[in-house]
């Protein structure tokens, strides 16, 4: 098995007003990547999507070297780790044409009946992939601590959130985190981030937010923990910056 790499040109609409790329479209760019390499493998939409199973982003977390900034070509290059039953680990990683390191991601996909949002077992509708090991792996996602901030607000999802799988996307929890925070707006750097996603929101659903500042006993760094919650908890988020 090879490893799925494409060159990208970030472009106006991929940065933010620093010039440097958005995290909400770092990690749109890898999930279409794993999206496209799963197609590649033989698992595509014909076997899941137009039998009613979803692909789901269950976890996911990226250290930052450098985030790459407007007008920068980089190399995107995704690959699958072994399947865990019914969780399949995949890992990612950004570098400049010439070779140097940005960033290095992983994340952990699952499948979800449609209907009932159930899970599903793969083995069922003859959904397997291979892992690969390369040893620019990092290491998987785990669950996010649960911490009590003293920021509150609600937030209403809108439309233009939803993606097909008829939920919130994965890749705006960034900018909602982002939107909250207001550490990048700021002007902090990004150097690490984990997320978990615990529950799907639904378009109109309405989420309590809670997040604060942690006290990690370096002075040079902040560090977040965002949650949200409906009915049920919704998603954490954890946030480094420099």
């Amino acid at each position: 098995m090879s490893v799925f790499s494409e060159t990208l040109l970030l472009r106006s609409t991929d940065v933010d007003l620093y010039r440097r790329l958005r995290t909400s479209v770092l990690f749109r760019l890898l999930q279409e990547a794993a999206i496209r390499h799963t197609e590649q493998l033989g698992m595509g939409r014909d076997k899941t999507l137009d039998k009613g199973i979803l692909w789901v982003v269950l976890m996911q977390r990226a250290e930052i070297a450098r985030m790459p900034e407007y007008d920068e070509q980089v190399v995107l290059k995704s690959w699958p780790g072994k399947t865990m039953h019914l969780l399949f680990p995949r890992y990612s990683s950004l570098e400049t044409a010439s070779g140097e390191p940005l960033l290095k991601a992983s994340a952990i996909w699952g499948l979800v009946d449609a209907r009932t949002r159930g899970v599903i077992f793969p083995e069922k509708f003859g959904i397997e992939i291979d892992g690969l090991v390369t040893g620019d792996e990092i290491a998987m996602p785990s669950a996010v601590r649960k911490a009590d901030g003293d920021r509150e607000q609600t937030f209403t999802v809108p439309y233009s959130f939803v993606d097909l799988n008829g939920h919130m996307n994965n890749s705006r929890y960034f900018d909602l985190a982002e939107d909250c925070i207001g550490a990048a707006a700021a002007g902090a750097l990004l150097k690490e981030i984990a997320v978990e996603y615990q529950n799907e929101a639904r378009l109109a659903e309405t989420l309590s937010l809670r997040w604060g500042l942690q006290d990690t006993g370096n002075p040079e760094e902040q560090f977040y923990i965002l949650s949200g919650r409906t009915a049920r908890d919704v998603f954490r988020m954890s946030l480094r910056y420099e």
